[in-house]
């Protein structure tokens, strides 16, 4: 079951208002996106947005079983195109935006897409669950982009400390065959990183897993598209929430949002994170920060 994190923190920093517009750019099985809905108390409208299409119908599902709901909009996409979804359903400015970036426990445990090394499933890590033939995916990147490249997003995505000798590992290894499953990368990396970095507490394959989820995805180019359309569609007083879970996408949204300071005031200098109640019901949430803006 997927605990969604900082959801007290969340709802009070988006300061819902009845009758309000409200985007929950990833609504994944509806956690945040049902409590939204809630305290919207049947007026206003929730634009509820995700690229996984069979999270979305869950979520659907969950919310739309309510006695008294806003007006609802269930949008299978990717969040980057927030500013073209709402030109398509007639609306100019909204009055709360949530993004919570991080990884759905259902998607690290259930979805045999790739996403977790705990298991042996085909390497996709890609967020929509039935990717097309154009669709980067994880084995698209280990197998054919260039060994440079590869060392470049463990850097750029991830701080991979032997990036440049997991990146050759991988590159010899697709010389003899092809790489197809978590399993096998996890096995190469293995290989090449020193065995005091095998026995740390986080697991030596993680960082690069994070690396090769991000860049299938564009995670970093959705993110930056997301914080440059924030003035031009957030109401005067509207509000943003973005949750990171890792310091690489929490540096890029706190680099992002501060240089649009002139528009986009923070509610807190500090990310706002965790309580200690919350982490021992859900340890996952150990990493989160949420950071929170206002449209001036």
């Amino acid at each position: 079951m997927h605990i969604p994190v900082l959801l007290n923190e969340t709802i009070e920093g988006l300061a819902i208002k009845e009758g309000g517009i409200y985007v929950d750019c990833t609504t994944n099985r509806g956690g945040h996106s049902a409590k939204i809905a809630k305290a919207l108390k049947g007026k206003g409208t929730l634009i509820c947005i995700d690229l996984d299409s069979d999270a979305l119908k869950e979520a659907e599902q969950q919310i739309t079983s309510y006695k008294v709901l806003p007006t609802l909009h269930f949008v299978h996409s990717n969040f980057r195109h927030l500013p073209s979804i709402l030109e398509e359903l007639g609306i100019t400015h909204v009055d709360g935006i949530l993004a919570d970036l991080g990884l759905s426990s259902q998607e690290l445990d259930d979805s045999k897409r790739g996403f977790t090394f705990r298991y042996d499933e085909p390497l996709l890590m890609t967020f929509d669950p039935h990717p097309t033939e154009d669709t980067t995916t994880a084995f698209d990147i280990v197998n054919y982009w260039s060994e440079s490249t590869i060392a470049d997003i463990l850097y750029g995505f991830a701080d991979e400390t032997y990036r440049g000798r997991i990146a050759k590992a991988i590159v010899k290894r697709r010389e003899e065959k092809q790489i197809k499953t978590t399993f096998e990368l996890v096995d190469i990396i293995a290989s090449a990183v020193p065995a005091i970095y095998r026995h740390r507490k986080t697991h030596f394959a993680t960082k690069t897993f994070q690396a090769l989820r991000m860049a299938a995805n564009d995670e970093l180019g959705s993110i930056n598209a997301l914080i440059e359309a924030l003035p031009n569609i957030l109401a005067s007083n509207g509000r943003a929430c973005i949750i990171t879970f890792h310091s690489t996408e929490d540096r890029i949204v706190k680099q992002g949002l501060r240089a649009k300071e002139e528009t986009l005031k923070p509610i807190s200098r500090k990310a706002i994170v965790p309580s200690e109640e919350e982490l021992i019901e859900n340890p996952r949430a150990r990493s989160a920060q949420l950071r929170i803006v206002e449209r001036i």
